[in-house]
């Protein structure tokens, strides 16, 4: 309970200073006798001849106060208050009573208290939208609040809103913001003992028209218990004896709950006992589980040796693997430059061999023109010699049948002879006859034979073609095929089997064939970001698109087997074995980086890091780049160094480019990867109905072959046919010269016609000789020319072949160099592999440690839970745990004959939990209750004793002020009916009869009240009192009575501060440096700053 009223907290300091001392305790009733005895009287009386001066009040009095916007008011202030009486003077309206108003707002009372309005709001002024008070308070000395960050003064100014809300900001004496709260004000208010809604602090005029103009003697009682805090006293004893009387009526409830908890208790407690022979095999029971605890923990150490041991012997072989890698990355780097070197050699020798080419080409055409015109010369010249050889075959021939003529002449008739010889020269004319048509006939036939030779030459042409058009037709109209199904199902992209065999591997996973998943077809896990560059992807990837990725070994031959059904020998996709791995390789430091151009591991969206993984290591899609023009791919990679890490470039036709090589693509169209089924299949239907009318074109074209071929052997059959004709017409002509020539009959020869035909077969031997000499020249001339022409071309060719046979040893050093490149990075790869292997076996094996110590931890933890002693035990965790269920089962046995052990001690703990907690809640509360009664009993004695001594003070105060004026009254308290009776009689008391207030003039009924309220002033502790028109019904005289005591009191409490309105100018007063007046003047129209005098102008003193 907070007590307003300290009566110890300073040196009570009073015009009369009563100083009460200390005397034995008495014990009052309620109904105790108010009236003063001797003794009491004397000591007050005492006591009120003395007086002190003290110095003016340090804490909590009112330096100044500033009006802004407040109720009627534009700005009032701000008012310099003084450290003990301040006057405030003026007539109505000019802002007395606001200034006391804002005092008591501005302090943080209720708008009630003020008597002026029930919410905040009406106090700001009409027209505006808010309202500012700012008061001072004093802040020194030994009683300061917080000197060290408010300093000297205390500035509370409070903004009251428009719609009745209000802040507050506390601040220092420089004007600093230290809070913002309304605690800090309240814990201000409280170490300075401020009460504005104690009357007795600040009284207004409608506080004072209720209780001290009341007839009513139960308001001035209210107002006596209100200004001293009785009431709140009261009010609080009175809440702490219903609290006891609630206690009271929970004690009997619990009281008798209590027993129903003991009983509940006892009953626990008898079923406990009843198991007790349970407790012995538990016991062992719990013994075995600290030993299979512990026992688990030395199985789980024992598992981790060999894993430990894994880990020595494989971290000690890697720095075998690195020695490897870093040998076999040298011999990479050694061959690679090897290659290079030779690689630039041949590229020299090649251009000498480019810059011969040429000129062997010119040679060649000029020997082969040059040969020609020989072979024609020769062969002329060979015409004319076989045709001399015939001719002088033919003239020895004729002379030696003259001279058989001439020997025979005597012998034979000259008739036969001549008929003879007729018939000789007319057969042999026939025979020349049929011996020309034999030669046109061969003629012929070697025509009709070439011709044969060239249709059938033709027809394989055609068949061939025909062979690759309708290969070609069937491919197109298989990829159609798979095109139109792979619009339902994208899979049949990569082969009609595709969705069959995937479903076979799913199917093979659930039932545990598989370690890992395989993964496949490569393709079906990637994208292109842009579309333009799919023929350049699937060039570069080819076969990897279909292909599939395994784990292990074993998950390959199982993926084999699957294939196997699906696909014949040498045409299943291809599998490749690697370890898989959650994320992709981070290849940053060795792939290649283009401002302009991607590469194809950065043009792709690849879903699946194995996928992505596989293609880096099977292709090296990092190093690729993606170059979709064919100059500017091969400006990148020829015209100057390549790219860093970049091995070869593709074009967006699918051309393969190299730094010093380029290949052009035989693909044309996208297979697998293209977006756009709809636009491939159009594009492919067009490609079919093409290939069909190629393939018909060739059917017609084989056909016509085939008729022509046909016709040419037919005539040819028939030329044979005729040439044996005319050989065997030969024949039997030359046996008929032949007999002819042999009949022994002399017969007579015309030798002069044989002599002539000799003679003209000589001139023709002479012709020939002469054109075959001719000729021979010609044909020397020719040979000479061509053998100038052959030399020449031999030149160039023996250079050619120089050059060849420098390149040939080059190129074999060349391709020995590739692969030794090829081998070495084979080698470097596989040691690559072996060494990410045994990292990731690594990786694996602490893992595994890791996982086995932290379930080693988890297992000592929960041993330690169970058993804090390690226990060494040499027991297997297996025996252990069969004996530890053989004892649960009997246990459980035991169980349920007689119920559960540990449920039957949960209840009975919790029984008894229940009950000695319901037991100390009762006892608590019980002694609870003694003690309240003994403390309650005690404090409400105080409180009559402190209420009477308060009344016996404020009976001679204000007796004692009542005789300032030769007043005699008294003052009756009533505190059983709650009244206070105050009757006054002006004049001697021993002279005239007590009359109550009522039966008084207004100035006398006033000087009472002044009377009253200095007596409440002497008796109540506040840092400054505040009273308004104190002398409004008072005569000059008790005005000037009341007055005087108000300053003899003020110059006596010192420091205490005294701010007391009055409409009166207050001319009379004495002039003190104490007494401060302020004089509000009358506000005029339009007047928005009231200013005031001072009649004083001292300023007070520190």
């Amino acid at each position: 309970m907070r007590i307003s009223i300290l009566m110890g907290k300073r040196k009570e300091e009073s015009f009369s200073n009563p100083g009460l001392r200390k005397r034995p305790r008495q014990e009052y009733t309620d109904e105790s006798n108010d009236e003063l005895d001797e003794e009491e009287h004397s000591e007050l009386q005492s006591d009120s001849t003395s007086s002190s001066q003290s110095t003016s009040g340090e804490v909590g009095i009112i330096e100044s106060i500033q009006l802004k916007n407040f109720m009627c008011h534009s700005m009032l202030g701000p008012f310099q208050f003084g450290s003990n009486v301040n006057f405030v003077v003026g007539n109505n309206g000019s802002g007395k009573s606001a200034v006391l108003t804002a005092l008591i707002v501005g302090l943080g009372g209720k708008a009630t208290t003020t008597n002026r309005g029930s919410s905040l709001k009406v106090f700001v002024k009409d027209g505006e939208t808010s309202a500012d008070v700012s008061i001072t308070l004093r802040n020194r000395g030994k009683d300061a609040f917080k000197p060290e960050v408010y300093g000297s003064s205390i500035i509370v100014t409070q903004h009251i809103s428009m719609d009745g809300s209000r802040s507050y900001k506390l601040k220092s004496k420089t004007g600093a913001l230290i809070s913002s709260k309304k605690d800090e004000l309240t814990a201000i208010l409280d170490h300075f003992n401020i009460q504005v809604d104690n009357p007795v602090s600040v009284l207004t005029q409608e506080m004072s028209k209720h209780f001290l103009q009341s007839k009513n003697e139960g308001d001035k009682y209210k107002f006596f218990m209100k200004a001293t805090q009785l009431e709140q006293m009261k009010a609080d004893y009175s809440y702490i004896m219903q609290t006891k009387s609630r206690t009271h009526e929970q004690i009997e409830q619990g009281v008798g709950l209590l027993q129903d908890l003991r009983q509940h208790y006892v009953e626990k407690e008898e079923r406990y006992k009843s198991i007790a022979f349970v407790s012995e095999m538990e016991t062992n029971l719990e013994a075995l589980k600290h030993k299979m605890a512990w026992a688990v923990v030395s199985e789980t150490e024992k598992e981790m040796k060999p894993i430990k041991d894994s880990i020595d012997i494989e971290e000690g072989r890697t720095e075998k693997y690195d020695q490897k890698l870093k040998e076999w990355q040298v011999k990479v780097n050694e061959a690679e430059e090897k290659y290079k070197a030779i690689q630039d050699k041949l590229e020299k020798i090649s251009e000498e061999a480019q810059a011969l080419q040429p000129q062997c080409v010119c040679l060649k055409a000029d020997v082969q023109a040059k040969r020609k015109a020989y072979n024609e010369a020769e062969a002329h010249y060979n015409r004319s010699r076989t045709e001399l050889k015939r001719l002088e075959k033919d003239d020895e021939q004729l002379w030696k049948r003259i001279e058989e003529l001439k020997n025979s002449a005597d012998q034979v008739s000259e008739s036969e002879k001549l008929e003879r010889q007729k018939k000789i020269a007319q057969l042999k004319e026939q025979l020349k006859s049929i011996h020309d048509q034999e030669v046109m006939m061969v003629h012929e036939m070697d025509q009709f034979q070439q011709a044969v030779y060239k249709s059938k030459e033709e027809h394989a042409r055609l068949q061939r073609e025909e062979l690759d058009v309708k290969q070609a037709l069937d491919s197109k109209q298989r990829q159609l095929k798979e095109l139109a199904d792979s619009k339902t199902n994208r899979l049949k992209r990569f082969g009609q089997h595709m969705p069959v065999l995937l479903e076979e591997i799913e199917g093979a996973y659930r039932k545990g064939h598989f370690k890992h998943k395989p993964i496949g077809p490569l393709g079906a896990f990637i994208s292109l970001k842009d579309a333009e560059l799919t023929l350049a992807v699937e060039t570069c990837l080819k076969s990897l698109l279909q292909a599939f990725c395994c784990d292990n070994h074993h998950d390959e031959r199982m993926l084999q087997t699957l294939m196997s059904k699906f696909y014949s020998s040498g045409y299943r996709p291809q599998i490749i074995v690697s370890r898989f791995r959650n994320e992709v390789y981070d290849v940053r430091p060795r792939a290649v980086h283009h401002p302009e151009f991607p590469s194809v591991l950065t043009a792709l969206e690849i879903d699946n890091a194995v996928v992505a993984n596989c293609l880096i290591d099977m292709r090296g899609i990092e190093t690729i780049l993606l170059i979709k023009s064919n100059p500017k791919a091969r400006e990148v990679m020829q015209s100057k160094r390549p790219p860093k890490n970049c091995r070869e470039a593709f074009t967006a036709e699918g051309d393969q480019v190299f730094e010093r090589r380029y290949y052009s693509s035989d693909n044309t169209r996208p297979k697998f990867l293209s977006k756009d089924v709809e636009a491939e299949i159009s594009h492919l239907q067009k490609e079919v109905e093409n290939k069909m009318a190629q393939l018909s074109t060739s059917q017609c074209r084989l056909c016509s072959n085939e008729n022509e071929t046909r016709q040419n052997e037919d005539y040819l059959n028939r030329r044979r046919r005729q040439q044996k004709e005319l050989q065997m017409k030969i024949r039997r002509i030359n046996i008929e010269i032949a007999d002819l020539e042999n009949v022994e009959e002399h017969q007579s020869v015309d030798i002069s016609t044989l002599e002539d035909e000799a003679y003209e077969n000589k001139h023709k031997m002479e012709s020939v000789k002469r054109d075959m000499e001719q000729q021979k020249g010609k044909m020397e001339d020719s040979k000479i020319i061509l053998r100038v022409a052959e030399r020449k071309l031999e030149e160039i060719k023996e250079k050619l072949h120089q050059v060849e046979e420098i390149a040939s040893p080059v190129k074999d050093e060349l391709n020995q160099a590739d692969l030794e490149v090829e081998k070495s990075k084979h080698h470097w790869q596989h040691y690559e592999e072996k060494q990410k292997e045994h990292l990731a076996s690594i990786k694996k094996l602490k893992g595994e440690l890791a996982a086995k110590e932290k379930e080693l931890k988890e297992k000592i933890a929960q041993a330690t839970q169970i058993c804090p002693q390690r226990i060494e035990v040499n027991r297997t965790v297996k025996s252990l745990d069969t004996e530890m269920n053989r004892l649960r089962d009997q246990i459980n046995s035991k169980r349920d004959h007689h119920g559960n052990r540990e449920e039957i001690i949960k209840q009975l703990i919790e029984a008894k939990d229940k009950y000695q907690d319901a037991e100390g809640k009762v006892k608590n509360l019980k002694k609870f209750i003694k003690l309240l009664d003994q403390i309650m009993t005690q404090r409400y004695k105080m409180y009559q004793q402190f209420r009477r001594c308060l009344t016996l003070r404020c009976k001679f105060y204000f007796d004692f002020l009542l005789c300032q004026r030769s007043y005699s009254g008294k003052m009756s308290f009533d505190h059983k009916n709650e009244t206070l009776s105050i009757t006054v009689q002006p004049g001697d008391i021993n002279k005239a009869a007590l009359n109550d207030m009522r039966s008084l003039s207004g100035g006398e009924r006033s000087f009472s009240t002044v009377c009253f309220i200095l007596s409440l002033w002497s008796i109540a502790e506040s840092p400054f009192r505040c009273l308004d028109e104190f002398d409004v019904f008072m005569d000059m005289v008790n005005r000037r009575i009341a007055m005087d005591m108000m300053l003899k009191m003020a110059d006596s409490q010192r420091h205490r501060q005294f701010i007391l309105l009055t409409p009166q100018s207050m001319s009379s007063l004495p002039t003190s440096g104490l007494i401060r007046i302020l004089r509000m003047q009358d506000p005029e129209r339009g007047q928005t700053m009231l200013n005031f005098q001072r009649r004083h102008q001292e300023e007070e003193e520190d």
